[in-house]
């Protein structure tokens, strides 16, 4: 069972990497195979590879954490089958993610739901907030908005020595959106709070946490307790900016899907205090936990997000190999 120390959580995130598996030459083959023969081509060695990296016992504890609540009366085989179709997800999407960039956008589709909701937010002239998670391929989904004269700023953070290539480096050509590093002064709020008062589109993360703990709130997420960032909320309430909740997800061999899943108004002048967030907060857990249920295997949440929370049962999966 996991321990209830804090300390326990921010261990493991220290612990725990973005960076894919794999080497730098590995992650060559995929992108010459891209060039040479496709999608079909990349997909198919991805496939034989997913399965070798699955019977690996280090990479299906890592799928477990999040299998195991979404799944929690699976059994042994049933574990390894969606140990595997989690892995391949996230490796299609890096897939995506290349052919973007190396073959032309025109190789990914991207449709937007209810667009005209996402403008009548942006009508209102006070910015807005969009909040996605580590789900589907926001990259390829993002480029559903490429059409908004609105600009795009993306809160990201870029791991050192991540080999993985984001489809504008694939291509060569600059970032399309204006990236804030939350490792920079004051944790970009400075230039968030600019970004909103121009009118402009923020772009965040709601469901990792990023630096220290009281950043973020507890909240109830697939039957245990979370720990989630609540800075985004807390930026609506000062600024007045609504909140999107914007999920993608793979619906096809080369189409994604972009969908609003929740509107979010904070109040204005809620302080400084964390606890008064945690409604908005778990309003965003709710959502996410929705799309759970309904894209299974294109939440791609690989460390024990769960680790503060109170877990009945949380066993290592038994060895397949």
């Amino acid at each position: 069972m996991p321990s209830s120390d804090p300390r326990s959580e921010q261990e493991s995130r220290r612990e725990w990497t973005s960076r894919s598996i794999g080497s730098s030459w590995q992650h060559q083959i995929f992108y010459l195979l891209i060039r040479c023969g496709g999608r079909r081509a990349a997909y198919l060695l991805l496939s034989l590879v997913v399965f070798y990296y699955v019977l690996l016992p280090s990479v299906r504890v890592k799928c477990h954490h999040y299998l195991a609540r979404r799944f929690p009366q699976a059994g042994r085989w049933a574990q390894f089958k969606n140990s595997y179709r989690l892995t391949l997800g996230l490796g299609k999407v890096l897939v995506d993610r290349a052919l973007v960039g190396i073959l032309g956008p025109g190789q990914i589709k991207g449709k937007l739901h209810d667009k005209q909701a996402l403008l009548d937010l942006l009508a209102e002239n006070k910015g807005l907030i969009l909040i996605n998670a580590h789900v589907g391929c926001w990259q390829v989904a993002m480029s559903a908005l490429g059409g908004m004269e609105t600009p795009i700023n993306l809160l990201m953070q870029r791991e050192e020595g991540d080999i993985d290539r984001h489809y504008f480096e694939h291509a060569g050509i600059e970032c399309p959106y204006r990236i804030i590093d939350p490792r920079g002064f004051l944790g970009g709020a400075l230039e968030m709070v600019e970004v909103l008062k121009r009118g402009e589109v923020l772009s965040v993360m709601g469901d990792r946490m990023l630096g220290n703990d009281r950043n973020g709130v507890d909240v109830d997420f697939l039957g245990g307790k979370v720990r989630m960032p609540f800075s985004a909320y807390k930026l609506a309430s000062a600024t007045g900016a609504p909140i999107l909740v914007l999920f993608s997800y793979k619906t096809g061999a080369d189409t994604y899907e972009l969908r609003p899943w929740r509107t979010i108004h904070v109040p204005g002048g809620l302080g400084r205090g964390k606890d008064v967030f945690v409604p908005y907060v778990d309003e965003f857990a709710k959502a996410l936990e929705t799309f759970c249920r309904e894209h299974p295997f294109q939440f791609f949440n690989f460390f024990d997000m769960w680790q503060n929370g109170a877990i009945e049962s949380d066993p290592e999966p038994d060895p397949i190999t």
